[in-house]
């Protein structure tokens, strides 16, 4: 009997329920709004007094379904008269994204036997959706709770918006490059820019996918960058800004050069945002990754003024110049040097001194200079010191006077060539060390009390006529004179340094060319294409016995042809510079790896080693033999 009454309680509960059970759906866009294509929006099932849970959705017409959950719980108690009465209500959400834009309709659905409301919902082209102000009611048919009341305002920012592009950016993050000058002289420093603007927050990453396309300068990077994100308000909206690169470039052309800006890839999240019945709209971040790219720049280029002075340096910037010497008193054939140093910034790596052999004294013998330039690359110039240390030989003693010298340089600031120079010396130079050595012959003296009769035999034969005797004096005489023709080259060798150096150019190169080896193994481009440079040219400079300021692709060229070096030879040569010139600034437009272009180089270098070894003749005569014959 019990137990019947139980069960009849039982059954007269869950049919209560039942009266009491409904399922309401309601869909809602992201802004509250019209829905655009590729956005998100939701559709909330709302399940009263039911303990069945509703299937998830598997297909929504115009949109793709991402994931079904449980999004909300409440629950309430009613006493009336002794009498308690629950409810208990579950909000499941389903997150769609917009696939398709047109008009459509969802539901009903059926959950424990009870169907549901039918809601209409409308997808729009992207960029089209209607904006609303804060509090207007959304325009979405079935955008009601189950009680009747309306959908409090939507109160999101439109900062955190969904970005939509790839490539120049949006409101919410872009890139700006600029550069310092849009019009400027050839050779003169400019500061190129690129910073981020943004309202998103955190940015975790920030890199380049290539480098910018800088054709027609000269670049050096600076690490002058931001390492915090400031603030700053531009076009009336507030930004978290940061320098993300920054370069000194010097155009090398007139005319319009162009800049063209490179993709960097950028990591931050993303707020999205779900609808919640007791705190209405929750959000959360998700990662995302853009791809953002700055504005191009064009810089108008002006040629340096013309005449140009005879001494020009090639300079463009502002600098100074200064000189050293150990002392003013020296020996004949004994090496000395001067230091000449300059100072300043702008195009530094690129000044060069004007011939010192031309304005020395015919008796002090000049030689090439040892250079060593330290620069820096700052925020808006590079600056630093090239030092340039000639060694020279006085060849006569006597007082001789070393000549100021001048650096002549374009100023960008006043327009015009400026001059600063050097104080000059006067040396004394004394007699040096004799090279010769003297040598004096002993005189045979015959003791007279040694030449006696008894002591002479007839049949003594006179040790000049033997042959054995002469040889004591032939074999000195010899090898003396060979020491003194070895000893006398050798100080011809040392005290011509041009001629030492071009004999020991291929042994330089080599240990140059080690240094780029070690590049390659350790993956730094910067620095290979630096020490390649360094070995090729330096090779050129000792081998053909050529001063720095004179070394370039025309005067190598044609002074090789004329020394016999096959053209093909030549024509690897100027290909491989080109290579290293270009990859050092742009490594991806060879398409070469470094080991190829080590391979290459060290290969040039040994063939041209080979090509000056033979015979000048032989060289000559062999190409004669290429000519056609009349």
């Amino acid at each position: 009997m019990r137990r019947a009454a139980a069960l009849l309680i039982l059954l007269l509960g869950v049919a209560g329920m039942m009266r009491g059970a409904s399922v309401q759906l309601r869909v809602e866009g992201m802004r509250g709004g019209d829905i655009e294509v590729g956005s998100k929006f939701y559709i909330s099932y709302i399940v009263a007094d039911m303990t069945d849970e509703p299937k998830p959705p598997t297909s929504v017409p115009g949109a793709t379904v991402n994931y079904f959950t449980l999004s909300g719980h409440s629950s309430s108690f009613t006493s009336v008269n002794g009498q308690t009465t629950s409810s208990v209500r579950l909000t499941y959400t389903a997150t769609l994204t917009a696939t398709k834009e047109g008009s459509y309709t969802f539901g009903p659905v059926t959950v424990g036997g009870v169907k549901s409301n039918v809601v209409k919902y409308t997808i729009v082209p992207r960029g089209q959706a209607a904006s609303r102000q804060p509090g207007s009611t959304p325009a979405v048919a079935g955008a009601r709770n189950s009680g009747g009341q309306s959908q409090q305002p939507d109160t999101r920012q439109e900062d955190d918006d969904t970005p939509k592009f790839i490539g120049k950016g949006n409101d919410n993050i872009f890139l700006r490059a600029s550069v310092s000058k849009t019009t400027a002289w050839e050779q003169e420093a400019l500061v190129y820019t690129v910073k981020l603007y943004t309202t998103y927050s955190p940015i975790k990453f920030i890199g380049a996918t290539d480098a910018p396309k800088f054709d027609g300068f000269v670049v050096e990077e600076s690490d002058n960058v931001s390492h915090e994100l400031t603030f700053e308000t531009y076009n009336g909206k507030q930004y978290s800004t940061a320098v993300i690169a920054r370069y000194i470039i010097f155009p090398q052309m007139e005319g319009k050069l162009v800049v063209k800006g490179n993709t960097y890839t950028v990591s931050t999240d993303e707020r999205e945002y779900y609808h919640d019945p007791f705190f209405q709209t929750v959000s959360v971040r998700r990662p995302i990754q853009l791809n953002v790219t700055p504005n191009d720049l064009v810089v108008n280029v002006r040629a340096l003024p013309t005449p140009q002075p005879a001494n020009f340096s090639g300079g463009v910037g502002q600098f100074t110049i200064s000189s050293s010497l150990a002392t003013d008193r020296l020996r004949a054939n004994e090496a000395a040097s001067v230091v000449y140093t300059i100072q300043g910034s702008g195009n530094i790596k690129y000044v060069h001194l004007p011939d010192l052999n031309a304005l020395y004294p015919s008796e002090l013998e000049v030689y090439s200079p040892k250079t060593d330039v330290s620069a820096t690359v700052g925020a808006s110039n590079v600056s630093g010191t090239a030092r340039f240390d000639y060694s020279f030989m006085p060849m006569e003693e006597g007082n001789f006077k070393i000549p100021a010298v001048e650096l002549c340089y374009f100023n960008p600031s006043t327009g015009r060539y400026e001059t600063t120079s050097t104080r000059g010396y006067e040396v004394q130079v004394r007699k040096g060390v004799g090279g010769g050595a003297s040598q004096t012959r002993d005189r045979l003296k015959f003791d007279s009390a040694l030449m006696t009769p008894e002591k002479l035999s007839r049949d003594h034969t006179p040790l000049v006529y033997v042959w054995t005797y002469w040889l004591w004096y032939i074999i000195p005489f010899i090898v003396l004179m060979t020491a003194v023709v070895v000893y006398r080259k050798r100080i011809e060798q040392q005290a011509d340094l041009v001629g030492l150096r071009s004999r020991k150019a291929g042994k330089v190169a080599a240990r140059r060319l080690k240094k780029a080896r070690a590049c390659v193994a350790s993956g730094d481009s910067h620095k290979f294409y630096e020490e390649m440079l360094s070995a090729l040219w330096g090779y050129l400079g000792d081998k053909l016995k050529m001063p720095t300021s004179e070394l370039s692709r025309g005067n190598v060229s044609e002074v090789l042809a004329a020394r016999g070096i096959p053209e093909e030879d030549v024509a690897k040569l100027v290909a491989v510079l080109d290579d290293c010139e270009m990859a050092r600034y742009a490594p991806a437009s060879t398409g070469k790896t470094l080991q190829q272009t080590y391979d290459e180089g060290a290969g040039v270098i040994g063939e041209l080693e080979n090509a000056f070894k033979k015979p000048a003749v032989t060289l000559q005569t062999s190409s004669d033999s290429s000519a056609p014959q009349n």
